[in-house]
């Protein structure tokens, strides 16, 4: 038994550490001055207290006294399988070595033989349920017998100072948590978070709080959380009334308009919580809401276009309709449904096919493969309607819309196609009426101009000699005869001069060359052409190249730009190895013809001059769309 003095040595150490730890919260302070006491306690001046990292089988020196400075917080010792401090913990009581020289139970750790240490007692410290935070170990320097009661004060020492470890360890980890929610809570400035007390008082006002109403903590704290709500709200107690409904049912939606400092209304999305105690009485309630006017806003405005689309699509004419790529549809308009008579279901997909004509469909489906391509749409099939049955021509034209997140044009990812499809059926019947009266108009044409020339020649007679007429009346009738073909009134100008040639076997001619771009020109600008070009063919028929035997002749042309005029077409007639007539002054009404009828008409420029070795004319036509103001099409051709 130990002397009345060592158990009150004892007894005073115990006190000292409670009064010690009821003082501190730093965990390392006092497991230092646990080492300091049971140290003095045992009257070896030396203790250490080793902390267990189960993960990698070691243990830390974390505190200790009479020990180098090389050795406390720094120094990991691992759990060897023969060791006292393994044998101590796994036993769950502590474990005595009265002199380690001697010790053939366990492996002493080579430091504390290196240290002087002789004798030493591990006592495990538990935490509360039994986990195990490491060792005490006490040491002495000199053999040292541990009693019995040694044993015991150690065993209600290690109690004590594992419920102060637990308690130090939870508060710090409560002290990290608090702090993390804290910096956390501060940060959050997209949600406005306060606390009112049971009488809805505002006790705690938060960053967030300040950003969304605009009021500063220093002038809510202590006002009633009503502040925030509409004066209309206000006024009918909708405060109130929140505040009572969060306390029977807890928890209640805030979602309503609210006041900002500064007067206007903010829309909220949050609730209200009320908050009890562990005995279920009221300590207040939580709010937490959300700014969300930009938002509401954007939605409002966002159900206005859409309800403005609605209204156009379906006062709109034309069948709508929306698709993905290759005619997958997703969505048709109510006046395709009406028309068609499908359902909304029958037209996604391919569906809407059904409504096509069969002998359509293949090259409907052509033009969506290529509509990627070239960026659009553009197809005429017949559609069913479903009144009648009758089968109408609709012409389909649609673009896609893009996602332009790419770097260009090219990786730019369709998002979807919108259409519309027209009626044109009777647009369709038109113009097929309009192509039958204008072929009937340019054969009466040629009849009357067949009737004119024998007109002409029965007056005429033998009188005088009517060919140069009847030529032209002939070459009139030729262009009557192009014109009345179905070309979408335009004909080409390669085939106008070669017409003009091939009447008199020029075109034939190996002398002859014919050269430029494809041009494509409007009818009643061919007629007046053809006149200057049957004078100039029939004037080298007579006296120039198409007479000579070496005579040559060229026709070129190219297409330039004028800066005021736009595009022209410039057509050298040119002429060479000619033997050309002493007297060059008579002019005849052939030239007269070159020389004006194009101005008066068409606006050209044109030159006509009697070469020393053959005839040359330049003519200038602005190339301008009789209806559309627009340059006439050109296609690179090689003649």
């Amino acid at each position: 038994m130990p002397d009345f003095d060592a158990m009150m040595k004892r007894q005073q150490v115990l006190g000292d550490f409670g009064e010690f730890v009821l003082h501190s919260q730093d965990i390392n302070q006092v497991l230092q001055e646990a080492c300091r006491l049971v140290g003095e306690a045992l009257s070896t001046g030396r203790a250490k207290i080793l902390e267990i990292f189960h993960a990698d089988r070691q243990l830390l020196v974390r505190a200790g006294v009479g020990w180098d400075p090389g050795i406390v917080g720094k120094i990991r010792l691992p759990l060897e399988e023969h060791s006292s401090e393994t044998f101590a913990i796994e036993a769950g009581m502590p474990v005595i070595s009265h002199d380690i020289s001697k010790e053939e139970r366990f492996q002493i750790l080579p430091f504390l033989r290196e240290a002087g240490v002789v004798a030493l007692v591990n006592a495990p410290i538990f935490l509360p349920g039994g986990r195990v935070f490491g060792l005490l170990q006490v040491d002495a320097t000199e053999p040292r017998d541990f009693h019995q009661h040694d044993v015991q004060f150690l065993r209600t020492y290690t109690t004590i100072l594992g419920s102060v470890i637990d308690r130090l360890l939870l508060g710090r980890t409560l002290r990290s948590t608090e702090e993390r929610f804290r910096l956390t809570v501060e940060q959050v400035r997209d949600y406005a978070i306060f606390l009112s007390d049971p009488q809805d008082r505002i006790t705690d006002w938060l960053p967030g709080a300040e950003a969304v109403f605009g009021w500063t903590a220093a002038e809510v704290i202590g006002q009633s959380a009503a502040i925030t709500f509409s004066p209309e709200d206000r006024e009918s107690q909708q405060d109130r009334w929140e505040a009572e409904t969060a306390c029977r049912d807890g928890v209640v939606p805030n979602v309503r308009w609210h006041l900002h400092k500064s007067g206007r209304r903010i829309f909220v999305e949050g609730s209200t919580r009320a908050l009890y105690d562990e005995d279920g009485a009221l300590l207040g309630f939580l709010r937490l809401g959300q700014d969300v006017t930009e938002r509401l806003m954007s939605e409002e405005r966002l159900h206005e276009e859409k309800e403005r689309f609605r209204l156009l699509v379906e006062n709109m004419p034309q069948l709508v309709w929306r698709s993905g790529d290759e005619g997958n549809w997703t969505w048709a308009s109510p006046q395709w449904l009406d028309y068609t008579g499908q359902s909304q279901e029958q037209t996604h997909g391919l569906g809407w096919l059904q409504a096509v004509h069969p002998d359509d469909r293949e090259a409907t489906m052509q033009a969506w493969h290529v509509a990627r391509d070239q960026n659009g749409l553009d197809v005429e099939y017949r559609l069913r309607r479903a009144s009648d049955g009758a089968y109408r021509w609709h012409r389909t034209r649609s673009v896609p819309l893009h996602d332009s997140s790419g770097s260009s044009r090219s990786e730019d990812r369709v998002l979807e196609w919108l259409g519309t499809s027209t009626d044109i059926d009777d647009l369709k019947r038109l113009q097929e009426r309009q192509g039958v009266l204008v072929a009937e108009l340019h054969h009466r044409t040629r009849n009357l101009l067949n009737v004119a020339q024998a007109i002409v020649m029965q007056t005429l007679g033998r009188q005088a000699t009517p060919k140069p007429l009847i030529d032209r009346l002939v070459a009139l009738g030729r262009v009557q005869s192009l014109i009345g073909q179905d070309r979408e009134d335009e004909i080409g100008l390669e085939e106008v001069v070669r017409l003009e040639l091939r009447s008199y076997g020029g075109d034939e001619n190996g002398r002859v060359t014919v050269a430029g771009p494809l041009v494509l020109l409007p009818g009643e600008r061919v007629q007046d052409l053809a006149l200057v070009l049957h004078e100039l063919t029939t004037n080298a028929v007579k006296h120039g190249a198409l007479k000579e035997e070496r005579g040559q002749l060229e026709v070129r042309w190219v297409v330039t730009q004028d800066g005021d005029r736009g595009p022209m077409l410039v057509l050298n007639w040119r002429e060479s190895d000619v033997v050309m007539p002493a007297d060059q002054s008579r002019h005849g009404y052939g030239r007269v013809l070159i020389e004006r009828v194009l101005s008066r008409s068409t606006g050209s420029r044109t030159l006509f001059t009697l070469g020393a070795d053959g005839v040359t004319c330049q003519i200038e036509m602005p190339l301008l769309s009789r209806s559309l103001g627009e340059m006439a099409p050109l296609r690179p051709c090689t003649v």
